[in-house]
């Protein structure tokens, strides 16, 4: 029976590390999982459960691990010695943990590291002018009108348009081509 309410009490600290830590859930505290989880451990024995379990958990995340690579994981540190390794039963719990979390936990952090705002669409058109209004030809040629639609996470759109002549067409296809050339580098380099 105890063993059925450590599981319960480590998932439940896992889930609360993840409420904080990836959900932004600020109602969920250090103190709240305590008392709530382990009312009868010390002070300073959660502390160092409670660390442990947030720098492995911030470990799985940010290596974004698959089930090979967890289980790899955790039994690399079930193997550790001293205080420092984890038990069976905190690794059986991680496990699940992040079988049932990796999704959420990834979209997380990918918000997290997003530009605000975002670009959420582009619409264009390429026009020719042919004349104005009195009928006088007008030789300006093509010109290329770009709608970007622009957004915060939540909040409603904002439309950005602008206008290019052939010569400012040209220069931002050349920007484009060198920051495509520079993440080619990196990519290649890596």
């Amino acid at each position: 029976m105890a063993d059925v309410e450590a599981t319960k009490s480590l998932n439940g600290l896992l889930n609360g590390l993840a409420q904080m830590v990836y959900y932004n859930k600020s109602e969920i505290t250090e103190d709240l999982l305590k008392n709530e989880l382990y009312p009868e451990m010390a002070p300073e024995e959660f502390k160092a459960l409670y660390e442990k379990m947030k720098g492995l958990v911030k470990s799985i995340a940010t290596a974004d691990m698959d089930h090979a690579q967890l289980e790899a994981f955790l039994t690399a540190q079930t193997k550790r010695q001293g205080g420092s390794g984890l038990s069976a039963e905190q690794a059986a719990a991680l496990s699940r943990f992040w079988k049932s979390q990796r999704v959420r936990v990834r979209e997380s952090l990918l918000a997290q590291c997003r530009w605000e705002p975002t670009l959420r669409g582009l619409s264009w058109r390429v026009d020719l002018q042919t004349g104005d209004s009195s009928g006088n030809a007008d030789h300006r040629g093509p010109v290329a009108l770009m709608e970007l639609e622009l957004g915060r996470s939540g909040q409603d759109s904002e439309f950005v348009c602008l206008e290019f002549d052939e010569t400012k067409v040209n220069q931002v296809l050349k920007k484009m081509a060198d920051i495509q050339e520079s993440i080619d580098r990196i990519v290649h380099s890596t």
